[in-house]
């Protein structure tokens, strides 16, 4: 009878060890699905910039390199 409690003991301790697992597992999972969405809208962020910085004019100022001093200098 002490074989079947040691036994019973063992496959206790197995099924929280597995039960402990899972929860693990779950938990790193959801972990990693959130940061996905994070990166796929970090990725669109800058897709949008990137578009935006495209389709930007060329500033019609002058650089200050390019400018004539002012008339009292």
């Amino acid at each position: 009878m002490d074989n079947n409690y040691t036994l019973s003991v063992r496959i206790t301790e197995l099924e929280t060890k597995v039960a402990f697992q899972e929860m693990i597992i779950e938990e790193l999972n959801q972990s990693l699905i959130d940061q996905q969405f994070a990166i796929d809208k970090l990725q669109m962020q800058i897709r949008h910039i990137a578009e935006k910085l495209k389709g930007a004019q060329i500033s019609q100022v002058a650089s200050r390199l390019e400018e004539t001093p002012p008339p009292h200098y």
